[in-house]
Parts: structure tokens; sequence; C-alpha cells
């Protein structure tokens, strides 16, 4: 009795086998990105935050001039607590 060989040995050998790879198509076109109009938002909020960022946190000419007004006795008449009043409402949405 003889036994025929049917295949490789190795079976392995089957594996290592590649085929040919299709070519990759060029493309004419070029890359191109669009921003939304939420991302422009935030980024023109995210540069006005920064731009407070970095300015002073007390603006001492207006400070100083302040002080200057405060030292006249005749300055705090009743309009100008009336006006400081309102504004603060405004500002508090009272």
């Amino acid at each position: 009795m003889t036994i025929e060989r049917l295949g490789p040995v190795d079976p392995v050998s089957k594996l290592n086998k590649t085929e040919k790879s299709s070519r990759v198509e060029k493309r004419d076109s070029t890359d191109s990105i669009t921003v939304s109009e939420e991302a422009k938002s935030l980024a023109e909020l995210y540069q006005v935050s920064e731009s407070v960022k970095l300015s002073p946190d007390v603006r001492m000419d207006r400070v100083m001039e302040v002080k200057e007004k405060l030292k006249d006795p005749s300055y705090l008449s009743d309009k100008v607590i009336e006006t400081v009043a309102d504004r603060l409402m405004q500002l508090f949405d009272l």
C-alpha cells in the first residue's frame, strides 16, 4: 500500500499566498473643512473671555476719579444716590 501526497506538507504555506492588490484611485479633490455657526460663536466667546482674563481687575484711573469726587461734600446729592440705586437695580434685574 502506498500513500500519495494530497497537498503541501506545510499547512501554513496556503496562507502565504498573496493576491494582487487593487490600485489606489487618485482623487483630484482637495481637503476642506466646514465650521458650524455654533463653533464660531464659541470661538468668539473664548476670545472675549481670554481678553477679559488678561485685562487688569481694577482700573486705578477710575478709582482715583471716584475718590476725588467723594472728597467734594456736595457730590453726594439725592440725584447721584438715585442714579446709583437705579443702575444697581438694573444690574441685578430688580
